[in-house]
């Protein structure tokens, strides 16, 4: 019995503490492992492009829409209405007959793209909120917070972002 005096003593407490280092420590290890795998075969230094590109999707639609770039042509926007541009999420009015705005097509609530324009209204479907075509302001909640502005302008027939 001298041997087993000799050995340390383990008791709940040590048992106990011994599981919670193990059970924090696995996956800290399991997913040590797995990065260290894609950083080997170059997959890690993609991985962060393409979600940077999905970013970029969004962030590249206004980069890529400023400079007068064409968003569409003045004759297809109607008077007291819109239209909403899906790929650019950019929502352009014409709440009078030569005035044209351009607002972003993205609801301030939860984030929904708007639907539709009609009598000077942007409809959020997702909601019900209703946003003037004329300033973005909200009309009707639930969103608390005005659609953004983009500077528009037309050019040879078209609207651009200035």
């Amino acid at each position: 019995m001298n041997e087993s005096t000799d050995l340390p003593r383990l008791d709940r407490r040590r048992l106990l503490n011994g599981a919670a280092v193990l059970g924090l420590a696995a996956p800290l290890l399991a997913a040590g492992g797995s990065e260290e795998e894609p950083a080997s075969s170059g997959t890690t230094s993609d991985s962060p492009e393409p979600s940077d590109s999905a970013s970029d999707s969004q962030a590249p639609s206004e980069p890529a829409e400023s400079g007068g770039d064409e968003l569409v042509a003045a004759a297809d926007v109607p008077v007291g209405g819109g239209v909403i541009m899906d790929d650019a999420k950019i929502v352009v009015t014409q709440p009078a007959e030569g005035e044209f705005k351009a607002f972003t097509a993205i609801c301030t609530h939860q984030g929904c793209p708007v639907q539709s324009v009609a009598d000077n209204e942007i409809i959020c479907p997702c909601h019900g909120s209703l946003f003037s075509a004329e300033d973005g302001s909200v009309v009707q909640g639930p969103a608390t917070g005005p659609l953004t502005e983009i500077e528009v302008q037309v050019k040879g027939g078209s609207v651009v972002r200035v």
